[in-house]
């Protein structure tokens, strides 16, 4: 089960930070990816953890900006800097089965929180 937490509305070039918390099975074996989905468009891939070897991925578009962070077992959050109107979104936390490797395909995830809303104003 998870749960994303942290969303809000900040403007242009402000911080943020996002939150997925897994009640139950911890991150510590888990892949897990923030993707994000605007109004209209498909959800995209944002961020991704490989917690056995601690590495991160992130897109194209977050690269530099964006940063993971493993506060605890159970808890992973996603530091979001210079944020632009192009991320508002609602950004949805994502797991995979223990001991499945990192993707950065949706389709890959079997488990997801509800999303929370990021908007950003210009």
């Amino acid at each position: 089960h998870l749960v994303e937490s942290g969303g809000g509305l900040v403007q242009a070039g402000d911080s943020l930070k996002v939150s997925c918390l897994s009640s139950g099975s911890t991150f510590s074996s888990r892949a897990m990816a923030w993707f994000r989905q605007a109004p209209g468009k498909e959800r995209e891939f944002v961020a991704a953890l490989n917690p056995s070897a601690l590495i991160s991925y992130y897109s194209d578009s977050v690269k530099g900006r964006f940063t993971l962070f493993t506060e605890n077992k159970n808890t992973v959050d996603l530091q979001m800097n210079s944020l632009e109107p192009e991320d508002t979104a609602v950004y949805f936390c994502a797991a995979r089965r223990p001991y499945d490797g990192v993707s950065k395909e949706a389709v890959n995830y079997p488990f997801w929180g509800q999303g929370t809303q990021v908007t950003v104003s210009s």
